[in-house]
């Protein structure tokens, strides 16, 4: 394992059975932070787009989740899994299998 990978949150959460939760925290909290708006506005169970995220905000928010959870996060993702609750579900699988691939190799 490389060193880059030692020094993000993903070894972090790799640790805790409650990676779910943790991806929506931080989720939640970057999108009010983003937005400027109080993270208590934000539901987890709305649509990202019902915010009025734009292209630009939403590329930030893909990059800084790739920063966060130390693996690339798919455009894509966000229209398979619209919400931060659904996001966030599919982050914490695709955490676990990374980590069952690090374990294997």
């Amino acid at each position: 394992m490389n060193n880059k990978m030692n020094n993000n949150l993903s070894t972090y959460l790799f640790k805790n059975q409650d990676n779910t939760a943790k991806i929506q925290a931080w989720l939640v909290s970057e999108i009010s932070s983003l937005l400027a708006v109080n993270p208590e506005e934000i539901d987890i169970r709305q649509p990202l787009d019902s915010y009025g995220l734009d292209s630009a905000q939403t590329i930030i928010i893909a990059s800084k989740v790739e920063k966060f959870l130390g693996c690339k996060l798919s455009l894509i993702h966000l229209w398979y899994y619209p919400t931060i609750q659904e996001l966030s579900i599919r982050l914490s699988e695709e955490l676990e299998n990374l980590q069952s691939e690090i374990i294997q190799i």
